[in-house]
């Protein structure tokens, strides 16, 4: 069976990150949601997303295809009914549609001709930016159990603290020395040739996935995500960096989402919490305005490849989109729109040419190209979002 992820009507709202990636590529818990679905199923997919992004992700389609809700976490229940399907026979949850089976030669859907399959379980949907952080923790619990199942972790140095040791897996190549692990809330995952420095205080659940390090003395706790090549540090609290960002030195991060490509400058912090205790509202770029959370703990959301320099701050529930430089003292304000330079004392345009010399630099620290088509995705991000940018 040909399995294709398509991002649904959540996209707007996962905006800055669905900027640069499909829905399905947002990393939640230890996995990508793609990755996800991929291991359950045990094929790979592929994607329905924007025209722009389509050359870097495309849709390969065949005779027989189950296109699946990328917005949605699988976990074994919801596989089943979903490996099952039939031709016209479609699953929902909520009246959502999670998966359906179709033919190639369907342009359009009409799901008042398929065979309705309820799924009656418990299910993780991904809706809004802040849900990546909120269910963070739930999600690298079930990552944690569905990948570490019927194996057995690398040994754990005995210069180490531990508490709950069965809760903590470390994979191949993976280093922790001289740390306290408490894995009594939450599991500590330790990916391949990941590694966590002398006097870190770890408080699970932790993912710290392949080739991340967590830097001397730094405090961690649960519902925390570091991706690939991620540098973290200082204190971090329910906040999910995707891969290849740096938040490595003091400072206080948490109930965050970073993107990729993404660095915080030393002593960089946000808030999460408002002074007057009241719920956080969060810019919404489909309606233009802020929108109610009903969190009373939100902190920052920044897009792929945005930076801050160092000393810089964050008011509670602030928005940062793709490509910003963050700098100069003070609070800027909840909202900066991609493509922006400066601070609180007022913003620029950050021209697509000198943000294309610094993508190049950063991303060939890490071995990686920056190729035609991040340009590409980038310029059209650029043309995308002008109308944030008043300067």
């Amino acid at each position: 069976m040909n399995y294709i992820l398509f991002d649904g009507n959540v996209r707007e709202a996962l905006l800055p990150f669905t900027y640069t990636r499909p829905v399905a590529d947002i990393r939640v818990g230890i996995l990508t949601i793609r990755e996800k679905w991929e291991k359950y199923l045990g094929y790979t997919t592929t994607t329905i997303t924007e025209d722009y992004l389509g050359e870097k992700y495309p849709m390969v389609e065949m005779q027989e295809n189950v296109l699946i809700n990328a917005s949605f976490l699988p976990n074994k229940e919801l596989v089943g009914l979903v490996e099952a399907l039939k031709e016209n026979e479609a699953v929902f949850y909520d009246d959502e549609v999670v998966a359906f089976f179709t033919k190639e030669t369907q342009e359009e859907v009409d799901f008042s001709t398929y065979k309705h399959i309820d799924f009656e379980g418990e299910a993780i949907r991904i809706e809004k930016t802040w849900d990546i952080f909120s269910y963070n923790d739930k999600a690298i619990k079930a990552d944690f159990n569905f990948i570490t199942e019927g194996r057995k972790s690398q040994p754990i140095s005995s210069t180490n603290k531990v508490i709950n040791p069965e809760n903590i897996f470390l994979e191949e190549g993976a280093k922790v020395e001289y740390a306290i692990l408490n894995a009594t809330d939450g599991p500590i995952y330790v990916g391949k040739d990941a590694e966590i420095w002398e006097g870190s205080i770890i408080r699970g659940s932790l993912a710290l996935c392949e080739h991340a390090t967590v830097k001397l003395g730094a405090k961690i706790y649960g519902g925390t995500t570091a991706g690939p090549y991620c540098k973290i540090g200082g204190e971090i609290s329910n906040s999910v960096l995707f891969g290849y960002s740096s938040k490595g030195h003091d400072g206080f991060l948490g109930n965050s989402v970073l993107g990729e490509w993404c660095n915080l400058g030393a002593d960089t912090n946000n808030s999460n919490l408002k002074n007057n205790y009241a719920k956080v509202k969060l810019w919404n770029y489909e309606a233009e305005g802020f929108e109610q959370t009903g969190l009373q703990f939100c902190g920052l959301i920044m897009g792929d490849h945005s930076k801050t320099a160092i000393n810089t701050m964050f008011n509670t529930g602030t928005v940062v989109g793709v490509n910003s430089n963050v700098y100069v003292p003070g609070f800027p304000r909840n909202f900066v729109p991609s493509f922006s330079w400066g601070g609180a004392n007022g913003f620029s345009s950050y021209a697509t040419k000198k943000a294309f010399e610094v993508a190049k630099v950063v991303m060939a620290r890490r071995g990686i190209e920056f190729g035609e088509e991040d340009a590409k995705i980038l310029n059209h991000v650029f043309e995308l979002t002008k109308q944030w940018r008043k300067y």
